[in-house]
């Protein structure tokens, strides 16, 4: 213990026990007199807070004959008075206890600080049992640390990772049966692994479309599949993915830098780009209007003439003059007005897609102009071939219908 700590225990010990010293010649005082009285009471004393009122030699009780307990005699300034001494010790100790921060387990608790500027290999002592590194914040420290330091693991740990961690291994597969209720991310999650990776892997083209019972391919690690093309080399490659040569060699078993076209190659930690993430997961598109789809993409009755016929996209019922939002960012390419899809307004997008907005009230934008996700762009109407209010949502891929519903949040 440091000397000050041990002269503040000191101190108050001393002072515990002055009080109960005081309270035992009170309990005394108080007691001796209920079986033994004097014909004379003993003068009162005035004393300070911390000094016994019966220390003083005329305050003590002078043998006296024996009475009755039931009929006592004791001066009314002297009876009960033990209480006194008990509310005096319960003053201290509260004074004591709030005027410390920590009360009294500061008394007893040496806090150690550290004064040294550098992280030494004590710092990372196990302290907070299970062999972990305690918590602490860098600018509590009064130490500067390097932001590249704060990246390696051995920092964040305490423990350095192991060098077979950081090597490239090679690609192994297991299998897996869907099952009812089975969600690509919840999968990827089970197994450790990035959607990105059970998706490219397996062929996924529509995570919405996954089948029950249908067997999926689990690799040992993350990564995507690419195929080959003309001029690759292992080098380019490595350096489009940013991935050391080394590691694409091992993973795919490359004993040559030859290449074949067509060839895949597993190319680890590699991630799908976002777009692409976004159409297979059906999170392409936002919804243009929020209302109820009247009629679905596909085959139907004509509303006109009854006879069969495809419809391209779908329609969506809303009240008139609601606002029409952009599904996605693009450029618009076309606007105008057709003798059966009315108003209508036509967007192209990246990666070959188009949307088409039809049976518009009114048109809000131009042909040239970019807009944004959300943006509004017409009024919802019954112009051209309709039996009603509402919009007809087509999406076009590389100038083919696709149906929107797997494309939309």
């Amino acid at each position: 213990m440091k000397r000050e700590v041990v002269v503040d225990v000191l101190s108050f010990a001393g002072i515990i026990i002055k009080q109960i010293v005081c309270l035992y010649e009170t309990v005394q005082y108080t007691w001796i007199h209920r079986f033994v009285h004097t014909s004379t009471p003993a003068p009162r004393v005035h004393t300070s807070l911390f000094r016994s009122p019966y220390s003083h030699k005329a305050a003590r009780p002078t043998p006296a004959q024996r009475v009755s307990p039931r009929r006592s005699q004791v001066p009314p300034q002297h009876r009960v008075r033990w209480y006194q001494a008990v509310l005096r010790c319960a003053v201290v100790a509260g004074l004591v206890y709030y005027m410390m921060p920590d009360g009294f387990a500061s008394l007893v608790r040496v806090v150690q600080k550290r004064e040294t500027a550098e992280i030494g290999e004590s710092f990372f002592e196990p302290e907070t049992g299970m062999g972990g590194m305690p918590y602490f914040e860098v600018g509590l420290l009064g130490i500067d640390i390097k932001t590249a330091s704060l990246e390696k693991d051995a920092f964040i740990s305490g423990i350095p990772e192991p060098a077979e961690y950081s090597k490239p291994k090679l690609l192994l597969y297991t299998s897996y049966t869907v099952q009812p209720g089975d969600i690509i991310s919840n999968l990827a999650q089970s197994f450790g692994l990035n959607q990105d990776t059970l998706i490219s892997v397996n062929g996924i083209t529509n995570t919405r479309l996954l089948q029950i019972n249908q067997v999926l391919r689990v690799p040992n690690q993350d990564g995507i599949l690419y195929p080959v093309k003309k001029q690759d080399t292992v080098e380019s490659i490595a350096t489009k993915f940013k991935i050391p040569v080394q590691a694409l060699q091992t993973v795919n078993e490359l004993f040559s830098d030859s290449l074949m076209v067509n060839t895949t190659l597993f190319i680890p930690g590699a991630r799908l780009e976002m777009l692409d993430l976004q159409e297979i997961n059906g999170d392409l598109f936002i919804w243009p209007v929020r209302g109820f789809i009247t009629s679905h993409y596909g085959y139907r009755s004509s509303p006109f003439t009854g006879i069969r016929q495809f419809h391209s996209g779908i329609d969506i019922g809303v009240p008139m003059g609601t606002p029409i939002r952009a599904a996605m960012a693009g450029r618009v390419t076309s606007v105008g007005f057709d003798k059966s899809f009315g108003n209508f307004v036509v967007i192209s997008h990246h990666a070959g897609y188009r949307t088409l907005y039809a049976h518009m009230s009114v048109i809000r934008t131009k042909s040239g102009d970019y807009v944004g996700t959300g943006e509004h762009i017409g009024d919802a109407g019954s112009t051209g071939l309709s039996t009603g209010p509402h919009l007809h949502f087509t999406v076009y891929k590389n100038g083919i219908t696709i149906n929107p519903r797997t494309l939309i949040k």
